[in-house]
């Protein structure tokens, strides 16, 4: 019999939280709605400072959805995505089909279980999802099996909400330079979410005491990467339906809709009466913040 794969540490460092299957339970069908989508031009300004030029392997780890595996495919010979939640990857298959992409293949799999048999990768992506992981052990995984000449390339970014969103600072449109709409009411969201979860962040089947982990930049270097380089996309202005905003709240693992158990009808009518009265004709405006590439070597 074959050994179970080792708990990671809880993200936080404390020992309140480990990883269970539930971290992301009945988001999937929420996460590539309320997720802002990756600018464009990030794989076209990724593939220029690589250079990426259609051949080698892409293992993009805790894909989720695909968000940042289907982007980039068009720049590799065969994009793997590897996720631990087989409902996002489940998502993930669907959008490849409806966006005609054919070069990728999907792995139900942590991130502690790699190498696994998968095919060496010219390039190892983690998109918001390195503080889920064991990151040294992780981080020295994909350090030995990276092609001589491979990269890491570290995703900073937040995309279930804008960095004006918290200022609620009235209807908008209002004035020059106004947002065309409203803002989110995020804080009265974040309110609502504690009133039926309680006050600590919730994660999986435990509570993050701690918030996730900072400090990648050392478990890299300790793994033996070098650099890094890092490319900044600016941040833009985006507009977005009540639908998206309310799916926004579902992605996060802290508002799962799994840990609203029979609660979740009540939660959920109170979310859409919170939108509706912020922005009536259903429209909101948040300006998301920069995307950050942290290229290793």
């Amino acid at each position: 019999m074959s050994t179970p794969p080792r708990e990671p540490p809880g993200p936080g460092g404390g020992p309140a939280w480990s990883w269970d299957p539930s971290l992301y339970a009945g988001s999937a069908a929420h996460y590539a709605l309320g997720r802002v989508p990756y600018p464009p031009e990030l794989a076209g300004e990724l593939a220029r400072a690589l250079p990426l030029d259609g051949s080698g392997v892409l293992l993009d780890v805790g894909c989720g959805p695909g968000s940042l595996t289907l982007l980039l495919a068009p720049h590799v010979a065969l994009a793997v995505g590897v996720d631990a939640d087989e409902a996002m990857l489940a998502e993930a298959a669907r959008l490849a089909a409806q966006q005609g992409v054919r070069n990728v293949r999907w792995r139900h799999l942590r991130a502690e279980d790699l190498p696994a048999d998968l095919p060496a990768p010219r390039l190892v992506t983690f998109a918001q999802s390195f503080h889920w992981v064991d990151r040294p052990r992780v981080a020295a995984a994909v350090r030995a099996a990276l092609v001589p000449g491979g990269a890491l390339v570290h995703v900073s970014a937040t995309t279930h909400e804008g960095v004006d969103s918290r200022d609620e600072g009235g209807p908008g449109a209002g004035g020059p330079g106004a947002p065309a709409h409203p803002r989110p009411p995020r804080r009265a969201v974040d309110a609502l979410v504690r009133r039926h979860l309680g006050p600590r962040r919730r994660a999986g089947r435990g509570v993050l005491t701690s918030g996730t982990p900072g400090g990648e930049d050392e478990v890299y270097r300790a793994a033996g990467f070098s650099g890094p380089q890092r490319l900044h996309l600016p941040g833009r202005e985006v507009e977005r339906s009540a639908e998206q905003v309310a799916a926004s709240v579902y992605s996060l693992s802290s508002s799962a809709p799994h840990l609203f158990g029979e609660r979740l009808g009540a939660f959920d009518r109170e979310l859409r009466a919170l939108l509706a009265a912020a922005a009536p004709r259903g429209r909101f405006t948040e300006r998301v913040g920069p995307v950050v590439l942290s290229i290793w070597r």
